[in-house]
């Protein structure tokens, strides 16, 4: 019994770790109100525009939901296939599917993680060890770590109004 109530402690946190921001600014803050005209550039020194980074983490986010689910998915060819090819998006219409995007996956990912059906601890069959647990992990390090890069970019553009 005490092990069930570890793996439910251990699903919820997951979960919370997706979701929502314990130590630092969460998705909805750090994509709110973000300005139009700043989605594409490319501060002085920075690599990556808000675009590209938001449309890193959700391609980046959808793959390790489709590999944990799907045998049938292919991953995009790295590293290009992870990234979009420009710095800044077409239109506004596609940055809010990229955001409504992220969002959906995120919850699917959460819905994956949370369903006690699912063994957070056995090899995903088609993977080459990789677990439901360690997906969720890479899922949510790698979240974190971009979603500061975008409040970074932010902050450099000026477009940061956080309190």
């Amino acid at each position: 019994m005490a092990e069930h109530a570890q793996i439910a402690a251990l699903r919820k946190q997951l979960v919370e770790n997706l979701r929502s921001s314990n130590a630092h600014a969460d998705f909805a803050q750090s994509i709110k109100d973000f300005p139009a005209e700043s989605r594409g550039k490319r501060p002085k020194g920075a690599p990556h525009s808000p675009w590209e980074e938001l449309e890193h983490m959700r391609i980046a986010q959808s793959d390790i939901f489709e590999f944990s689910r799907d045998a049938k998915h292919q991953s995009p060819k790295w590293p290009e296939g992870y990234w979009p090819p420009q710095p800044e998006p077409p239109d506004d219409k596609l940055w809010d599917r990229s955001v409504h995007q992220f969002c959906q996956d995120n919850e699917s990912l959460c819905s994956l993680i949370a369903d006690e059906a699912n063994d957070l601890f056995a090899p995903i069959p088609h993977g080459d060890g990789q677990t439901l647990l360690r997906e969720a992990l890479l899922a949510a390090d790698h979240n974190a770590y971009h979603l500061g890069q975008l409040v970074l970019l932010r902050r450099l553009l000026g477009a940061w109004n956080a309190k």
